[in-house]
């Protein structure tokens, strides 16, 4: 089922404030990039209506902040916490006239609030005591004076309502799933190659994290544009090599996803030598660790010319071992060799080559 975007102008800038695939068609402007990030940026909008936007989604606007700012904001909000209530210990001291008097012997009938806060650094001083909870020294309040105990309340409430939202923050930061794919890997390039005498498009995906996943499952959404502007969203299956389209169980050789490339998919269409269209390919991945269920997700993205024609995988071989695989080893899984594209119902005999998948483990057999 495809959903269409529609643009309406025939001027060269329109076309590109519009269509995001053709803007720079010499550079082909990506709308996902190869490492997932969203490249397509919404119309600017003015200071306050950016302002206005983050304020309506605080918990989001915090999460896709950098680590830089992040640690900037902790330490900035609980410094501008300590100096506002630094500001009310003063003022109540003040009213209350604690800040002329002597805090050993007061005059009769005077009631101090805060016992030795004369100033503002003691004030200050005070505050942070108060909310770091380390304990009470020469200064503490006077339990007959009710406003202290009444702004004690207030901010030790309102401390506590913001370390409760900083600790959340931190960790919804530590534990996003995008985070932890920097060990899942896709293929540079997808393939078109015969399989079962069917023309399929084929891409690949390792995984390089010590621990296995369960339940993989891949998603896949063909965007393309065409010569009158519109944008047409449409979903593609894909299928698991040996398992069709039911989700891996577990994940740890190199997978490969294949889609048939028949009359009717969009894919097929898009391909096609004589077709005007650019399109991009948006795949999504998702999967669950094995002992604590936590998510996954992981995508990228293809163009046409990141698209291989009469190229297939080398096969996959477990190799048991005890070294660990990187980012550099792993780039071999994703070799391709030619093979001959033919007709439907046709077959390749071309011999595959063989790549080796490092696994955990003692000895040294190889399997398919």
């Amino acid at each position: 089922m495809a959903t269409t975007t529609t643009g309406n102008s025939s001027s060269t800038d329109r076309k590109s404030t519009t269509s995001p695939l053709m803007a720079k068609p010499a550079s082909h402007q990506r709308l996902v990039s190869k490492d997932g990030r969203s490249l397509l940026r919404g119309p600017a909008a003015g200071g306050r209506a950016t302002w206005l936007g983050a304020m309506r989604d605080m918990w989001g606007a915090w999460l896709s902040l950098r680590w830089r700012w992040v640690v900037l904001a902790f330490c900035g909000s609980f410094l501008l916490h300590w100096l506002l209530f630094a500001v009310l210990w003063y003022l109540l001291a003040r009213a209350n006239g604690d800040l002329g008097v002597d805090h050993d012997n007061p005059p009769p009938g005077h009631t101090l609030c805060v016992k030795y806060v004369t100033g503002f650094t003691a004030a200050f001083s005070f505050a942070l005591e108060t909310q770091l909870t380390i304990g009470y020294g020469t200064m503490y309040p006077n339990a007959d004076c009710p406003t202290a105990i009444a702004l004690l309340a207030l901010q030790m409430l309102l401390g506590l309502m913001l370390e409760a939202f900083i600790t959340g923050a931190f960790v919804a930061k530590f534990s996003r799933p995008q985070k932890r794919c920097s060990g899942i890997l896709f293929s540079p390039q997808a393939v078109v190659c015969e399989a079962q005498g069917q023309r399929c498009l084929m891409f690949r995906v390792c995984n390089l994290l010590s621990r296995p996943l369960v339940d993989v499952c891949v998603s896949a959404v063909l965007y393309e544009e065409r010569d009158d502007l519109t944008l047409h969203q449409t979903s593609l299956e894909f299928l698991l090599d040996g398992l069709g389209s039911r989700p891996c169980p577990l994940f740890l050789s190199p997978l490969t996803f294949i889609h048939p490339l028949t009359p009717d998919s969009p894919l097929d269409r898009a391909l096609q030598p004589g077709s005007q269209s650019h399109f991009e390919m948006v795949v999504f991945l998702s999967a669950s660790q094995e002992g604590t269920g936590s998510a996954y997700h992981k995508r990228t993205s293809y163009l046409p010319n990141e698209i291989q024609f009469g190229r297939r995988f080398s096969k996959a071989m477990i190799l048991r071992g005890n070294e660990r695989r990187n980012s550099s080893e792993a780039m071999r899984y994703f070799d391709t060799h030619l093979c001959s594209l033919m007709v439907p119902n046709s077959h390749t005999n071309s011999r595959d080559k063989e790549c080796v998948v490092q696994v955990n483990g003692e000895g040294n057999e190889k399997m398919e």
